[in-house]
C-alpha cells in the first residue's frame, strides 16, 4: 500500500480523537489565520479611510463571496464523492470527480464575475450600497471582483485537498492568501495611501496568492489528482450528485447573500451608515470567534464520509459524539470571552466614540446563543458528508432562511435596531431545535447505510 493510500485508510483505522486532531486544528488555524485578516483588514480600513470604508466592506464581501461560493459548492460536493469513493476504494471515481470539478469551477467563476461587472450598479445598490457609501463601495467591487475566479478555485481546492487526506496543505491554502493580505494592507493603504482601493487591491492579490498555491500542491505537491481530457469530460451522474450535494453550500451561501440584502438595507434603514459599521465589526467577529467549531466542522468532514463509505457506523457515531462535545464546550467559552471582555475587543476596531459605544451591546445580543452554534454546524455537515442532500439542505438553510431573514423583517417593526440583534439568538435556537429533530429521528436511515443523495 502507497503512502497516499495510507493516509487515506488511517480515517478508518486510527484513533478518532488523533484524528479528528490532525484534521481539526489545520482547518481551525487556517480559518483562524484568514479571520485573523478580515479583523486586520477592517482595523486599517477603520482607522485609516473611516466608517465609511468599513460600511463599503460591508457591502460588498457577501456579493463577492456569492460569486465565489460556485466554487466552494464544487469543492464540498465533490469531495462528500470523493471522500466517500477512497473508503469505497474506488479511486477511478474520484479522479474523474476532480476533472469534473475543475471545469465547472472555472466556467461558472468566469461566468458570474463577466455578470457582476454587466450589473454592477444595481447589484451594489441591492445590497445595500446606498448614500454615501456608494462611492467607495463601487470602487472596492471593481477590483476585488478581478479576483473572484481565483477564490473560487482555491475554495474548491481547498475541500479536495482535504478529502486527500492532507489538512496541513489544506490549511496553507487559507494561511497564504491571509498573509499576503495583512503584509499588503499597510503598504497599499497607508504607505502609497490608495485608501479603500489599496485595500481591495491587497484582497485580490491575496486570492491570486491562494490560486497558485492550491495549483501548485495538484501539479508538484504530493496530490494524486492528475488532470487529462478524459477526466475533464462532463460525467452526468458524477455531476448530478456533486450538484445535488453542493447546492446545498450553495444554497447556504445564496441565502446568506439574500440575508445580506435584507440586513444592510435593514440595518441603513433602523441605524444608517453607522448601522452598517456596527455590523461591519460584528460580522468580522462571527468568523474569528467561531473558528475553533469551523474548524472541528471542516476536520468531522471528511472522516465521516470515508467511514461511512466504509461501512464503519459505530466509528462515525462515536466521531459524532465525540465532536459536537468538544465543539460545545468551545463554544461555551466563546460565549463567555465575548460577554466579559467586548469593550476591549470593540476599541481595537475604530477610535470613532459612537462606533463604539454602540458595537458594544450590539456585540453582546448577537452572541448570547453561541453556546449552542456546534449543534447546527456539525449536525448539516454530517448529513452532506454522508451523500444525503436533503436534510443537509434543510439544516443549511434552518438558521439563515427559515429564522433569521423573517425575524430580522419581523423584529425592528417593534424593537428598532435592536430586533435585528437579537434575531440572530433567536435563529441559533431555532437551528439548534431543528438539528436535533432530525438527529433524533432521521438518522435511523443510515442503520441501511443509504449513499444516494436524495436524503
Amino acid at each position: 500500500m502507497s503512502l497516499k493510500e495510507n493516509k487515506r485508510s488511517a480515517f478508518g483505522t486510527e484513533p478518532l480523537g488523533q484524528l479528528l486532531r490532525q484534521q481539526a486544528i489545520p482547518a481551525s488555524a487556517g480559518i483562524l489565520v484568514m479571520s485573523i485578516y478580515g479583523i486586520v483588514d477592517t482595523i486599517f480600513v477603520g482607522l485609516w479611510v473611516g466608517s465609511l470604508g468599513i460600511a463599503a466592506i460591508t457591502v460588498v464581501q457577501p456579493i463577492t463571496f456569492f460569486i465565489a461560493s460556485i466554487g466552494m459548492a464544487i469543492g464540498v460536493g465533490g469531495a462528500s464523492i470523493i471522500s466517500r469513493a477512497f473508503g469505497e476504494g474506488n479511486d477511478g471515481r474520484a479522479f474523474r470527480t476532480f476533472g469534473n470539478q475543475v471545469g465547472m469551477t472555472l466556467t461558472f467563476g468566469i461566468l458570474f464575475v463577466l455578470i457582476g461587472f454587466l450589473f454592477i450598479e444595481p447589484v451594489l445598490s441591492l445590497f445595500g450600497g446606498r448614500g454615501e457609501v456608494t462611492g467607495p463601495a463601487r470602487e472596492y467591487f471593481e477590483i476585488v471582483l478581478l479576483g473572484v475566479p481565483f477564490l473560487a478555485w482555491a475554495m474548491m481546492s481547498n475541500n479536495v485537498i482535504r478529502a486527500e487526506g492532507y489538512p496541513r496543505v489544506a490549511m496553507m491554502v487559507l494561511v497564504v492568501p491571509a498573509i499576503v493580505n495583512i503584509v499588503l494592507d499597510p503598504v497599499f493603504i497607508i504607505w502609497l495611501d490608495m485608501g479603500i482601493a489599496g485595500a481591495a487591491w491587497a484582497t485580490t492579490l491575496s486570492y491570486i496568492a491562494s490560486a497558485a498555491f492550491s495549483t501548485w500542491f495538484f501539479r508538484r505537491g504530493g496530490s494524486q489528482m492528475s488532470l487529462d481530457l478524459k477526466s475533464l469530460r462532463p460525467d452526468v451522474p458524477i455531476l448530478k450528485e456533486m450538484f445535488s450535494l453542493g447546492s446545498v453550500t450553495f444554497a447556504r451561501q445564496g441565502t446568506i447573500s439574500i440575508l445580506s440584502i435584507i440586513l444592510n438595507n435593514s440595518l441603513f434603514v433602523y441605524g444608517g451608515e453607522l448601522g452598517l459599521s456596527i455590523y461591519g465589526i460584528i460580522g468580522r467577529l462571527l468568523m474569528f470567534t467561531n473558528f475553533p467549531v469551523l474548524g472541528i466542522t471542516q476536520g468531522f468532514i471528511p472522516i465521516v464520509g470515508y467511514n461511512y463509505g466504509a461501512g464503519l457506523m459505530e466509528r462515525v457515531n462515536r466521531l459524532i459524539r465525540l465532536s459536537m462535545t468538544s465543539a460545545t464546550l468551545i463554544s461555551f467559552a466563546i460565549f463567555a470571552v465575548i460577554m466579559i471582555f467586548a469593550p476591549y475587543i470593540v476599541s481595537v476596531f475604530t477610535n470613532d466614540p459612537a462606533l463604539i459605544e454602540q458595537t458594544i451591546p450590539s456585540l453582546r445580543k448577537v452572541f448570547l446563543a453561541t453556546p449552542l452554534l456546534a449543534i447546527n454546524l456539525l449536525g448539516g455537515a454530517y448529513f452532506q458528508a454522508v451523500g444525503r442532500a436533503k436534510p443537509a439542505f434543510i439544516l443549511s438553510l434552518s438558521k439563515q432562511g427559515f429564522l433569521l431573514i423573517p425575524l430580522i423583517l419581523l423584529l425592528p417593526l417593534e424593537f428598532g435596531i435592536d430586533g435585528i440583534w437579537y434575531a440572530f439568538p433567536i435563529a441559533d435556537l431555532g437551528a439548534a431545535g431543528i438539528t436535533g429533530y432530525y438527529f433524533k429521528y432521521h438518522r435511523n436511515k443510515d442503520g441501511s447505510h443509504e449513499t444516494d443523495a436524495s436524503g
